[in-house]
């Protein structure tokens, strides 16, 4: 018999098989049938005693957590078709004939993130998506508690994403899901285009949520998130960073703090501009375009102490009075100034951190580094660390340097 009839019948019998593979359709999943969560905030739930019966979805009595723990989570849900795509369908792009929102706001309640996820589950259609969660806000009430059955979850869940920002709000969370800026017609998307921006011009490090995580796994060293609030409904303020110890939020820090810690940090771009009032000149404002640190570990006495040097570069950028005269002299006399300011600045933040006994510079880590057998030996955990660094020497000098002074140098 000839060769090609003798596989002739196994080639008929392949062929069919094969073309099972190419049926790929039987599982799809079509984008329109995911309810894809945008954005998210999380508030402590308001008469805990009167939400506690709406909501069981995922326990009986008796619950095993407190009522008065219980949140109440805010999702924003995109609707197909509704979000825009490109410049020509942004804030303002549709002319105001569209009223249909892009976004469907849902609130729900439950004592834990999954819990009130699941009770979200069964209140709408699709099934949900975190696979394009790109903020969570988190209420300053929540975050004093602890952020640690929130980092619990969202750390197991796969679909979320590692690069997703993770804020902490002043107030309500809950707001921020409303928010009407002219320029964006998705809130979610406002607020992830700010802290994007804000990170390109230096206004605040690039601290996503797996950032944030990563550090607060570390022994030496504590985590910081934005802290943000808006201003009349359509503003939203980058107030300071959210200081933390353990899961915990233990403080604040002012705006222009934030410049300071970047600094010790040496993170660039930099773009804070600070108003500094120079002897016989007079109000001046310099914007950071450069900033430089070396962090020197030196055991004195069998015991740490830590010296920061930083260099920033700053261009002059307006002086108050006008009959003030800007010349060499006048130069070395606004570096010398801004430079006390800055080392001020910096050296108060610095011990505003120690009396928190959150460790956001990481200092905690040098000496880990460098110096382990002393870790070991006397400090040896995070919470000892804690007490340690409240009373940690550390010295800062700066040094300022103007290089460009506009038209009006003489």
């Amino acid at each position: 018999m000839h060769p090609i009839r003798a596989r002739l019948p196994l080639l008929l019998l392949t062929v069919p098989l094969l073309s099972l593979l190419l049926a790929g359709c039987w599982d799809r999943q079509e984008i329109e049938d995911r309810a894809l969560i945008l954005g998210m905030a999380i508030d402590r739930a308001e008469n805990p005693a009167n939400m506690q019966s709406k909501d069981q979805v995922n326990h009986l009595e008796p619950n095993p957590i407190p009522a008065d723990k219980m949140i109440r989570v805010t999702a924003s849900i995109a609707v197909p078709g509704r979000i825009p795509l490109g410049p020509g369908e942004g804030g303002g792009g549709s002319g105001g004939q569209d009223t249909t929102k892009p976004v469907w706001v849902v609130s729900v309640f439950g004592h834990t993130v999954n819990d009130a996820l699941n009770n979200l589950q069964q209140q709408i259609a699709d099934p949900k998506f975190l696979i394009h969660l790109r903020v969570i806000i988190v209420s300053e009430e929540v975050a004093y508690d602890t952020l640690e059955h929130i980092n619990d979850y969202f750390r197991r869940d796969s679909e979320v994403r590692r690069r997703t920002w993770l804020l902490i709000s002043k107030g309500e969370a809950a707001r921020f899901l409303n928010v009407a800026p002219p320029l964006e017609r998705v809130p979610t998307l406002y607020v992830l285009a700010m802290l994007d921006k804000s990170v390109q011009l230096g206004k605040f490090p690039r601290d996503y949520i797996g950032s944030f995580w990563s550090t607060q796994s570390k022994q030496g060293q504590e985590g910081y998130l934005p802290y943000v609030d808006i201003r009349r409904n359509e503003n939203i303020l980058i107030g300071g960073m959210a200081l933390f110890r353990n899961n915990k939020m233990v403080g604040t820090s002012e705006p222009l703090e934030i410049g300071a810690f970047m600094a010790v940090k040496e993170m660039n771009p930099a773009g804070y501009s600070p108003l500094v009032d120079v002897p016989g000149i007079g109000p001046v404002m310099a914007t950071t375009t450069l900033r430089k640190s070396r962090i020197d570990l030196e055991m004195k006495n069998g015991s740490p102490r830590f010296k920061v040097k930083i260099y920033l570069e700053q261009d002059l950028q307006e002086k108050y009075f006008e009959d003030s005269v800007i010349d060499e002299k006048a130069i070395s006399k606004i570096e010398e100034t801004i430079s006390k300011e800055a080392n001020k600045i910096i050296l108060n933040f610095i011990r505003k951190t120690q009396r928190m006994k959150s460790d956001v510079f990481g200092f905690g880590e040098h000496i880990r580094a460098k110096e382990h057998a002393y870790w070991s030996a006397r400090i040896g955990s995070k919470e000892k660390w804690e007490t340690h660094y409240a009373v940690l020497p550390v010295e800062v000098q700066t040094t300022v340097r103007i290089n460009r002074t506009g038209m009006q140098f003489r």
